[in-house]
């Protein structure tokens, strides 16, 4: 008996150690084996010290919105669910009254661009539960009126104020018009940019509403033929301002519900400018807009009185460079206001009073402040996200608005994230880092104790455990030009140092971005662990012009896009080249998007470097992409032609060496397929030899189906025979 359960335990040892040597698979990475547990739709309530999280029930194949105690983590009740009404399939997203009585529902999204959408939306009482429709269009971005009686929604355009109780639809704008006119809704290149769509704002006593108006008309169109499964493609049309071409003429009104009037707001004497927000103030009357120019480094916050039409500048902000637009303007009840800034040149929490006088700089210190939480009146505390615990982590802090006091609330080394309740009692914290799975816990907001784990990750971890992988390794690597940058390795878990192994580098570079961070694995990070596997190390290194590290290393790229990004891979390249691990011969990169432009021009540029890249739906020329982002750090190409043309790849063409894949999508409305037609034609002209793929009818992100699963079969085949 004894030599028997000797044997089942050496059986059980060789059992394991075969299943720790679990290879990473591309359908596994792509059929979501390697997905997060989380908290779905988390909302803290306003009124209650509770939350809602969005759940799904597989078994009845039902959605149901949860609302759960802060201080307890037990569930309450559920305040819906789809099963008892059977017109709601599912719930995309939720959004409650300011009583938090009513529930606005969307369901049956359907996309426009990467932020914008239309959607099927229902009122639900919550305590007659009663369910009703807002109406029979497909409309975009309702919200609620401060006393919950109306909603305002888009819709073709246009505004319209629906009025609950009587179910009256007031159209409030009537000269919508598609690739002409838009009222309260952004126009492409502002979605994109300014990453904002509801370009309207109800007032504190919902009796006004105020809009920017966007006349496209003089905007020159770009069209992509769909191919789609008819005889004939069809071509979606839309208003995408290239650099240096006509932008919008936008207009700020403000309609007044009692009088059924639409004033315009005269914002002085600008020429060629953005209102990248507007937001009503804690006054009822006073509206704020952020006013900046074509070249946005010139900001001015402007207070309107909506009665007289009186605007004032509180607060002007410029910059040798470029202004970067947040959320974070938050009015307190006093209407004095928190405002973040680079001026001192790292980004920092200011209160201003409610003329815009300074009152202090709140936060200091040659580190980032990366998200603000919300200000606790009682006890006047500002809660907010910072890399004070290094460039590559993220940590949540309290501080008194007077600048003293500040407290780290997380102790766990990596990036936390913070939902806090609605009294500042406690806070949800969300922790990941590249060794930890995403762990939800609830915490103590004066201490930052964690009181009880909500949601974690085990099981992942404990499969992840069953591959043979070894964790990402963070380090700094400094350039012979002294150049001390972050970055990150993945090694195979056999390593040897005594042999030679090929390297793939992967960037992104873009400004302010940021790769090397101590967070959890992405599915980019299983698709590294897994060529690991196969015996490549795998190398990532955010040069100049990322994020995190301060305005100057940010914006020292200003105006010469992919010129010190380049020379920041090449030169990181060449010190990578001398470990003495690495086949110096055998060194490639690649990368999406601005990472495609990077890489494409790396393998130029850096011929003597690089044995091989990839480049995904790049940028190949500046002259090509949109204006707001690339006029934000080029300038236009009427001002800085040299900067547009002396880093583009395409003018580089007859320098390639080595081997080199290009990817794009047909219907990319964000980085233009035009990028890649003109690339491919100048190195045909060229005489040079390369491989491409072309995606029909993918966008920017190249999915859908078996989609990406094909693309990083394609990649991975082509680094097996490339590189």
């Amino acid at each position: 008996m004894k030599l028997k359960k000797i044997a089942l335990f050496f059986l059980l040892i060789a059992s394991y150690s075969i299943v720790a040597q679990n290879k990473i698979t591309l359908e596994e990475i792509w059929s979501g084996v390697f997905r997060t547990q989380g908290m779905d739709e988390l909302h803290a309530l306003k009124n209650t010290n509770q939350y809602t999280v969005l759940n799904f029930d597989r078994s009845s194949r039902s959605a149901q919105i949860d609302l759960y105690d802060f201080a307890t983590l037990e569930k309450v009740k559920t305040l819906f669910d789809t099963k008892n009404f059977k017109q709601i399939l599912g719930i995309d997203n939720y959004v409650f009254d300011q009583s938090e009585s009513k529930i606005l529902l969307a369901t049956n999204s359907s996309p426009i661009f990467r932020h914008s959408f239309t959607a099927d939306y229902y009122i639900y009482d919550i305590n007659t539960k009663e369910l009703n429709r807002l109406t029979n269009k497909s409309i975009q971005e309702p919200t609620f009126s401060a006393d919950g009686s109306k909603i305002a929604y888009a819709y073709e355009n246009n505004l319209y104020v629906y009025d609950i109780n009587s179910k009256i639809d007031l159209q409030i704008t009537q000269d919508g018009k598609k690739n002409s006119i838009i009222n309260g809704i952004t126009d492409w290149v502002y979605e994109e940019e300014f990453a904002f769509v509801k370009a309207y704002d109800w007032n504190k006593t919902g009796d006004k509403i105020a809009f920017i108006r966007f006349d496209e008309t003089s905007v020159p169109e770009f069209s992509m033929d769909l191919y789609n499964e008819g005889l004939y493609p069809t071509q979606h049309v839309f208003k995408y301002p290239k650099a240096g071409e006509k932008n919008a003429n936008v207009s700020l009104h403000v309609y007044d519900l009692k009088t059924n009037i639409t004033s315009k707001i005269n914002l002085g004497n600008y020429n060629d400018f953005y209102i990248p927000r507007i937001k009503w103030t804690n006054e009822a009357n006073i509206l704020s807009a952020q006013v900046i120019n074509r070249h946005q480094n010139n900001l001015d916050l402007h207070f309107i009185d909506a009665s007289s039409g009186k605007t004032t500048v509180v607060l002007n902000e410029k910059d040798k460079a470029y202004i970067d637009i947040t959320d974070n303007l938050t009015f307190l009840s006093d209407n004095s206001f928190i405002w973040t800034s680079e001026k001192d040149g790292y980004n920092h929490i200011y209160h201003y009073d409610k003329n815009g006088k300074l009152i202090n700089q709140v936060t200091k210190g040659s580190w980032e402040v990366t998200a603000y939480y919300g200000f606790d009146e009682k006890n006047k505390t500002i809660y907010f996200q910072s890399t004070e615990n290094g460039s590559i982590n993220r940590d949540i802090f309290s501080i008194l608005i007077s600048g003293k006091k500040k407290n780290m609330l997380t102790s766990k080394t990596g990036t936390n994230d913070a939902t806090f309740s609605p009294n500042f009692q406690f806070f949800i914290n969300t922790y990941s880092s590249a060794i930890h799975a995403p762990l939800y816990s609830l915490n103590d907001s004066k201490t930052g104790k964690e009181l009880k784990v909500i949601q974690s990750n085990e099981t992942l971890e404990a499969k992840l455990s069953q591959y043979n992988i070894a964790p990402k390794a963070f380090f700094t690597l400094t350039t012979e030009k002294g150049h001390t940058l972050n970055a990150w390795s993945i090694k195979p878990k056999d390593f040897d140092a005594s042999k030679k192994y090929p390297v793939l580098m992967y960037q992104y570079s873009g400004p302010g971005s940021q790769q090397v961070a101590n967070q959890w694995n992405s599915s980019n990070d299983y698709w590294y662990y897994m060529l690991a596997q196969k015996g490549y190390v795998v190398i990532c290194v955010d040069g100049r012009g990322t994020g995190f590290k301060g305005a100057e290393f940010k914006k020292c790229t200003y105006k010469e896009l992919g010129k010190y990004e380049v020379e920041d891979q090449i030169d990181a390249a060449k010190v990578i080249a001398k470990y003495e691990y690495v086949d110096a011969s055998r060194i490639g990169i690649w990368g999406w998007s601005y990472g495609g432009f990077m890489s494409s021009n790396c393998i130029l540029k850096g011929n003597d470097v690089f044995k091989t890249a990839i480049a995904v739906a790049p940028v190949t020329s500046w002259r090509y992409y949109d204006s707001i982002y690339t006029e934000r750090y080029m300038q236009t190409p009427q001002e800085n032609a040299s900067g547009y043309d002396d880093n583009s790849p395409i003018n580089h063409v007859e320098k390639l060496k080595g081997n080199y894949l290009l990817v794009h999508g047909t219907a990319d409305d964000n980085v233009h397929v035009q990028n890649t037609m003109k690339m491919i034609e100048a190195l045909v002209q060229a005489n040079k030899q390369f491989d491409w793929a072309i995606y029909p009818d993918k966008n920017h992100g190249i999915y859908g189906g078996k989609t990406r699963l094909q693309l990083y079969t394609k990649m991975t085949n082509f680094l097996l025979e490339k590189l």
